[in-house]
């Protein structure tokens, strides 16, 4: 006799489980999709590129030095009398500067002047007897001998007279000599003798050193390389040479403080140095007040030209691909993101000159440049000078951007 099944089936609450779970795990995963929120676009910030005029300047090292130079030497020997300046004091042209004993040069030109008083004295006597030879020879009451005698001596007091004066006026000269005079006007430095210090004519020690220096020269030094670039530039029409008071330059002190006066560019060097590879450039500087001494370290603000349509980009918005290269990132009129590979001319400030690869009208981003690539739609946010930003519509204007 077969046995009875009791019970239920055990199949059927497993089933059930089984379906309430995948209902349950649907019902979640509606619920996930439902609640994702829409993808964001990235927010960048962008400054427009606008064409201007710009002065182009360079800025060069220079050191400066007096615009004359003596050094201040006795052109007589004897003993130093009297130092008539104060070291570091300014001096006149013609200032005596030393005394040296003139005495000896004082007795030297008397005896000069008074042998050229005694050649002077004996020309009339001898020159009478000559003139009674001359009469006398014609009647052969003098020999021919006797008067060629009397010509020639009426020709040697003639020369010793010359000589006497050539004389007196050496005697004279030195004894002017003993007084040391400034040449020109100018402020002297120290001394390097005391008052009874023996001299000697033109002597390798300088006595002083007197210098000018209203005005003053800047040397600077410029690579023949940026001189040659200068001129790619101005054949190729990028800049003008026509700049107002072009020869005019900006001086920069030690310590970066703007100099009061301009300086005018003088003159350049028309010889390269070989081991430099550089050349000179001379710079006349007025100095009325000698706030410029020799040998100070300046700056040389020098206007190379004006580029009339300069296209100017802030250098936050440049960076470099894996070669090196400059490249800027921009917001085309799709609001999507597009690399320029850039040539760079000079920085001008903050900001680079920017020889080709951008263009007036072009919104370069500056600021979200991490989390974006070429080919991203982003959201273009102006910066204004004032602070406050503006949405760039892809057809070019602009819109108030709303507060976050």
């Amino acid at each position: 006799m077969k046995k009875k099944l009791s019970g239920k089936n055990p199949i059927l609450p497993m089933a059930t489980l089984l379906m309430a779970g995948f209902l349950l795990v649907g019902g979640c995963q509606k619920q996930s999709e439902q609640a994702a929120p829409p993808q964001r676009i990235p927010e960048v910030a962008t400054v427009p590129i606008t064409a201007q005029r710009v002065e182009l300047t360079t800025d060069l090292p220079g050191r400066t030095s007096a615009f004359r130079i003596a050094e201040i030497r006795p052109q007589v020997n004897g003993l130093i009398l009297k130092r008539n300046f104060e070291e570091g004091a300014d001096v006149e042209a013609g200032q005596t500067l030393y005394r040296i004993d003139p005495v000896p040069f004082q007795v030297a030109l008397d005896s000069a002047e008074a042998s050229l008083g005694r050649a002077r004295t004996n020309l009339p006597a001898i020159q009478s007897r000559a003139e009674r030879y001359l009469e006398l020879v014609t009647e052969k009451a003098v020999s021919q001998q006797d008067y060629d005698d009397a010509a020639a001596a009426v020709a040697q007091v003639k020369a010793d007279i010359e000589y006497w004066k050539t004389q007196v006026e050496a005697a004279r000269i030195n004894l002017n000599y003993t007084r040391v005079v400034a040449p020109f006007d100018g402020r002297i430095g120290r001394s390097h003798v005391r008052e009874g210090t023996l001299v000697t004519a033109y002597q390798p020690q300088s006595l002083a050193t007197l210098q000018q220096i209203d005005p003053i020269y800047v040397d600077v030094v410029q690579s023949s390389a940026e001189l040659l670039r200068l001129r790619r530039r101005i054949q190729a029409g990028r800049i003008s040479p026509d700049g107002q008071d072009r020869n005019k330059v900006r001086i920069l002190l030690e310590d970066g403080t703007p100099y009061d006066h301009p300086g005018t560019l003088q003159f350049a060097d028309v010889t390269v140095d070989p081991t430099t590879g550089s050349y000179s450039l001379r710079i006349v500087v007025p100095n009325p007040d000698h706030v410029l001494l020799p040998g100070m370290y300046v700056r040389a603000v020098i206007q190379e030209g004006i580029a009339e349509n300069a296209i100017l980009v802030t250098q936050q918005g440049v960076s470099r691909n894996t070669k090196g290269e400059p490249v800027a990132l921009i917001v085309d009129e799709s609001g999507t993101v597009q690399q320029r590979l850039l040539t760079l001319d000079r920085t001008l400030g903050s900001q680079w000159l920017v020889a080709s690869g951008l263009a007036p009208g072009d919104q370069v981003i500056v600021e979200g440049m991490l989390n974006i690539r070429p080919g991203m739609p982003v959201k273009a946010v102006a910066l204004e000078a004032g602070g406050h930003s503006e949405t760039v519509s892809p057809t070019g204007g602009t819109a108030a951007a709303p507060k976050q």
